[in-house]
């Protein structure tokens, strides 16, 4: 056990620093990827069927192949092509389209709850389409998404360790190359499993906090 803990302080600073890069990825890539997914799900509700179809294609296709591909094409498919991107810029972008697809899913269906008599009550009262879509059916639909984004954001802030397979230096990137200089890989990735495991409950107690302090009495029952 004394091993253990003197293994965890001299990892602890290392591993900080890998945690740091970790939560960059995630809260950028969240907030990107859910400007995104904004703009993707009401293209995809509202937009022309041309709109509509081009945008079903692109989210099924993302959301179809898995993250790992995405990166891979990203870092090592892009330079024979001329395009060079560092490993942080990869993933960044990665993590932005692939959450944005998910989220945009979530959105729709949370935009198509909200019931359409409300923009016709808001075209009634002079308000255009866009105006209503803003007022009235984008803040309810905010409201009723943050279950789903939560669980989004706990998905991400764990598919972040993906980055260290093109070298981005996050918390497993960090992991990896203190295990290799003292072969204690089963404590070393204990102790980072630990670190995602508080990470994730703090995250989860912080987004049921969110949740209830956005709730409106009774506007579960507003359809």
């Amino acid at each position: 056990m004394a091993d253990f803990f003197q293994l965890f302080m001299d990892s602890f600073p290392a591993l900080m620093d890998g945690l740091g890069v970790t939560i960059m990825l995630t809260v950028i890539s969240i907030i990107l990827g859910t400007v995104l997914g904004i703009f993707l799900s009401l293209g995809k509700v509202y937009g022309s069927k041309i709109v509509s179809g081009v945008i079903t294609v692109f989210i099924e296709l993302i959301r179809g192949t898995p993250l790992l591909a995405q990166l891979f094409i990203l870092y090592f498919g892009l330079p024979p092509y001329g395009i060079r991107l560092p490993a942080l810029a990869v993933a960044l972008i990665g993590f932005t389209i692939n959450s944005g697809c998910y989220q945009a899913e979530y959105l729709r269906g949370s935009i198509q709850s909200v019931s359409s008599g409300q923009i016709r009550a808001a075209l009634s009262i002079g308000m255009t389409k866009w105006q209503g879509i803003r007022y009235i059916v984008l803040p309810q639909a905010l409201r009723r998404v943050i279950p789903s984004w939560t669980n989004e954001f706990i998905y991400l802030l764990k598919y972040t360790s993906l980055a260290y397979i093109i070298g981005a230096p996050e918390m497993m990137t960090q992991a990896k190359f203190i295990a290799s200089r003292n072969y204690e890989f089963f404590k070393v990735y204990l102790i980072v499993a630990l670190i995602y495991l508080v990470i994730v409950l703090f995250f989860t107690q912080l987004f049921k906090w969110l949740e209830n302090k956005v709730k409106i009495p009774g506007f579960e029952y507003i359809r």
